[in-house]
């Protein structure tokens, strides 16, 4: 069982509460006027963290209440222009129509967006961290074993730095930094070797990402200068991701397909 379930479970087992909706609704009702006193009391870094997160929570809002208002709202419509001539009566009035949200360009706009993401691999096998990370001992007993070697293949900037012993929680070994990938772009059925600039996700975990490790599934960055690739208003494409199709650990390269 997950670490944090347990409260789901016992929901599961005995049910909540008769009151229980009414309970939390009450909590978040109280939760504006406790936001707002711990929004007051807060000085410093806290003070600007938590302004930072309720000023993107405002603007999401705001963002969603501009598009409900939007539906209902009408225009004049411009564009539209009455086939033959108006009487008189009718010159001074303005063709009204009901704007729609969702016009045809900007759902064709989504479909696009939409289907870049329709990655090779939909589904990978997660890996565990104990098939990742080999502890380190640094010492004869239990404390000191706090160190981590990372086992498969991953990726660091070009000033990368290791960190004094003392202070290294996890070790990425030279022999398994990886700054180039085989990416096959799926259209051209052409294998280029390309550079890696990032990992954007592992689909396993948020820590392998944030340490460049990549396994299968892994979505990279890569550098796609050279190919020539160009956008719709004609600039120059230099960053596209690509999705890792093979276990580099165990093939000693990097093989992936373009995201196109």
């Amino acid at each position: 069982m997950a670490q944090g379930d347990y409260i789901e479970l016992h929901q599961k087992r005995h049910g909540k509460r008769l009151d229980h909706e009414e309970r939390t609704r009450k909590r978040e009702a109280r939760g504006v006027k406790k936001r707002s006193k711990t929004a007051k009391q807060l000085r410093g870094l806290k003070a600007k963290i938590f302004n930072k997160e309720r000023f993107k929570e405002k603007v999401e809002m705001k963002k969603t209440l501009a598009m409900h208002s939007e539906k209902n709202r009408k225009h004049a419509d411009e564009a539209k222009v009455p086939e033959g001539a108006l009487p008189v009566y009718l010159l001074d009035r303005e063709a009204q129509t009901r704007s729609k949200v969702l016009s045809n360009t900007v759902k064709q706009k989504r479909k696009e967006k939409a289907g870049k993401w329709d990655v090779p691999l939909p589904k990978v096998r997660p890996v565990a961290d104990d098939e990742i990370f080999k502890v380190m001992k640094t010492g004869k007993r239990k404390k000191k074993e706090w160190k981590r070697m990372v086992t498969k293949v991953t990726y660091v900037g070009e000033n990368f730095t290791r960190k004094p012993p003392k202070y290294e929680r996890f070790i990425r070994p030279q022999a398994l930094r990886f700054k180039k990938a085989h990416v096959t772009h799926p259209e051209l059925k052409t294998t280029f070797c390309l550079d890696i600039i990032g990992v954007k996700k592992n689909p396993s975990s948020g820590t392998y990402t944030a340490l460049g490790v990549i396994t299968k599934g892994t979505i990279v960055e890569v550098n796609v200068s050279e190919l020539g690739l160009v956008t719709n208003t004609g600039k120059v494409v230099w960053g596209k991701y690509a999705q890792v199709t093979n276990n580099p650990e165990n093939d000693g390269c990097i093989n992936a397909v373009l995201i196109v």
